[in-house]
């Protein structure tokens, strides 16, 4: 039996899905600042509920391999991301290749002229399980909306408190 190609699959794990999901929050902090708290992969946990985060490959920055392990009681999901882009302090795309969640991903931090950020945050995921999936999307995912949006308010606090990055 031949393993599946790795490029191949990074690439169809590339294309969008239709399961799509933004959030967007104002950081009173610099883009560099709020780029640099962002991609401190491992502090991803202190801000994202229930969640590990660990580089399993590379140094968290183009081409590493990063996973995000969220478990609530006994369900746990594993997202594994590959960051494929970096342009700091700007932008940073990932593309989910794990077996369940898979699809292209944007963190874009935009400066403001008083000196805060926008961030936006944006995800398209494909759907498992063809109509059934798209039918129960926002509660298969704990990053629907409403639950990442609350992430990225919690990360906007931390940053502008100091205690991220």
């Amino acid at each position: 039996m031949t393993q599946p190609d790795p490029a191949e699959n990074l690439r169809e794990a590339a294309t969008p899905g239709t399961g799509e999901v933004t959030a967007t929050v104002i950081v009173k902090a610099p883009a560099a600042t709020v780029f640099a708290a962002f991609t401190a992969w491992t502090k991803q946990g202190e801000w994202i509920p229930f969640t590990k985060v660990r580089v399993v490959e590379g140094d968290g920055g183009e081409g590493s391999l990063v996973e995000a392990v969220t478990a609530i009681g006994p369900a746990v999901l594993k997202d594994e991301m590959r960051v494929v882009r970096v342009d700091a302090p700007y932008e940073v795309r990932v593309v989910h290749c794990g077996r369940l969640l898979r699809g292209p991903g944007v963190l874009r931090c935009t400066p403001m002229e008083n000196g805060s950020t926008q961030v936006v945050w944006h995800e398209w995921f494909h759907l498992p399980a063809g109509a059934a999936g798209k039918i129960a999307w926002p509660l298969l995912w704990p990053g629907s909306k409403v639950s990442l949006t609350q992430a990225l308010k919690r990360f906007a606090t931390m940053v502008e408190s100091g205690r991220l990055p």
